[in-house]
């Protein structure tokens, strides 16, 4: 059971804790409903942006506490997406969780090299996917 895998994760003050936001970038909207569905499941909220350029603008404004990112977007490639996350000072401390289907032999030294905490190809047990996000989410000091 996903629940078991990965507990809720709460601030230290469990009584004015705000759910963790987690903004997921992908143009496959099934993939974003279902990832969107588990996440609500495990407490977090969620937003999606169906291309890059969009992602960018919601991570500016909303600063979610982790980046779920495919590499393969419509407009602009999830690397340049992951850079320009990385190299802003309003959006560099953002976790970042590559989730691709990508099938470049070298995605994985390329998404670590562009500033990605974690790699994930699809398809994907999403018992993995929650346990990376609740890794990424304790490192930056947030979680209990």
């Amino acid at each position: 059971m996903i629940s078991e895998a990965v507990p809720q994760m709460q601030s230290a003050d469990a009584a004015d804790s705000v759910p963790y936001s987690i903004l997921i970038v992908d143009d496959d909207r099934s993939q974003v409903e279902s990832l969107a569905f588990r996440l609500r499941k495990q407490g977090f909220t969620t937003v999606h942006a169906f291309d890059g350029k969009r992602g960018l603008a919601i991570a500016r404004e909303q600063r979610p506490d982790l980046v779920l990112l495919d590499l393969i977007l419509p407009d602009v490639d999830g690397f340049e997406v992951c850079e320009a996350l990385v190299d802003a000072p309003e959006t560099c401390d953002i976790p970042i969780i590559v989730v691709t289907g990508s099938e470049r032999p070298d995605i994985v030294r390329t998404s670590r090299a562009a500033g990605c905490e974690y790699f994930v190809r699809k398809p994907f047990d999403p018992n993995v996917l929650l346990t990376l996000i609740q890794h990424a989410i304790s490192r930056t000091g947030w979680a209990e």
